[in-house]
């Protein structure tokens, strides 16, 4: 399933390569709690033929307690993506991956121009994906955000810059804003699945959509904390806050190995519980079928017994 979302930032894309570090860093230590977050794995500078001088980073990212209960029916407890990223900022190259679901991938690709999301095709996708592809502008100003996330000093309509002087934000900024960029995601979501394929693939749309939504609003109201900030800064922000989100993740995983999984609320396991029978009445799964690998002996025990570190996607 391909999409490409835009999103708008009141904000030029030199000063947002600063803000953007500066928000992933930030958010992945504030969203890793109870045993979930992201580990970076590595984080080094990476030169191409093609695209130049740029930045790879790996991470693995865990994510189980943020499943539906109709998926986690069929996954060992305890599972995390692997992310591959390549920075060639403004362009950059993104790669999820799960090793225990290998039918399953996540490949981003993304641009960022001085616009306002007028581009019909700037990250030059072929005739092919172009018939496949839709368009999903996100507005950081009008898109609702879930409410447990909602916190009024990151609300754009009410955020005002005291070292730039922009915001509040009123409807329609996106075409009278005077500094403005875009962001370009062309985001192809493959669950290969007999049954769950298109169940599956919806549900990572929405979730990446929710993520680049909160993460989006949240660069442009903590301006003022990294504006200024040169590119060796927020670098060593970054490498700060990562040294201390891989603390945090690493100790709750000791704290939470041999711990029974967290109880999932009453309404949601009855409505992943009918959902998960259903499937299977219709034929198109059983409780055999496993999603890690065709014909595998040993995914009985990886749900029984799987081990490893608790990860999120920021």
């Amino acid at each position: 399933m391909l999409k490409e979302y835009r999103i708008c930032m009141p904000m030029s894309v030199e000063e947002y390569h600063i803000g953007q570090l500066y928000m992933i860093a930030r958010h992945s230590l504030e969203q890793s709690q109870g045993g979930e977050g992201v580990e970076v794995v590595e984080n080094t500078s990476h030169t191409d033929p093609v695209h130049g001088q740029g930045q790879y980073t790996e991470k693995r990212i865990h994510l189980s307690g943020k499943l539906p209960v109709w998926i986690r029916s069929y996954i060992p407890r305890f599972i995390y993506l692997t992310e591959r990223a390549w920075n060639y900022y403004p362009y950059t190259e993104t790669e999820l991956t799960c090793s225990v679901v290998p039918r399953f991938s996540i490949k981003i690709r993304t641009r960022y121009e001085n616009n306002n999301g007028s581009s019909e095709n700037c990250l030059n996708v072929e005739e092919e994906e172009l018939k496949k592809r839709t368009v999903d502008r996100v507005d950081i100003l009008t898109d609702p955000v879930d409410e447990k996330h909602y916190k009024e000093e990151e609300d754009p309509s009410v955020f005002r810059s005291e070292k730039t002087g922009r915001g509040p934000l009123e409807k329609g900024w996106d075409k009278c804003c005077d500094v403005i960029m875009c962001s370009y995601k062309l985001v192809d979501v493959s669950f290969q699945v007999f049954g769950l394929q298109t169940k599956v693939e919806e549900f990572v749309h929405r979730a990446i959509r929710n993520i680049l939504l909160l993460g989006h609003r949240q660069a442009f109201t903590w301006i003022d904390e990294w504006y200024g900030m040169t590119i060796d800064d927020v670098r060593e922000y970054e490498s700060g806050m990562q040294e201390k989100t891989n603390e945090k993740v690493r100790k709750a995983q000791k704290d939470i190995d041999g711990i029974k999984a967290p109880e999932t609320p009453e309404g949601e396991e009855e409505e992943g519980e009918k959902e998960a029978q259903d499937l299977k009445a219709s034929g198109k799964l059983s409780k055999s079928d496993s999603l890690s690998s065709q014909g595998s002996e040993s995914s009985q025990s990886q749900r029984s017994g799987y081990l490893s570190s608790w990860f999120k996607w920021s």
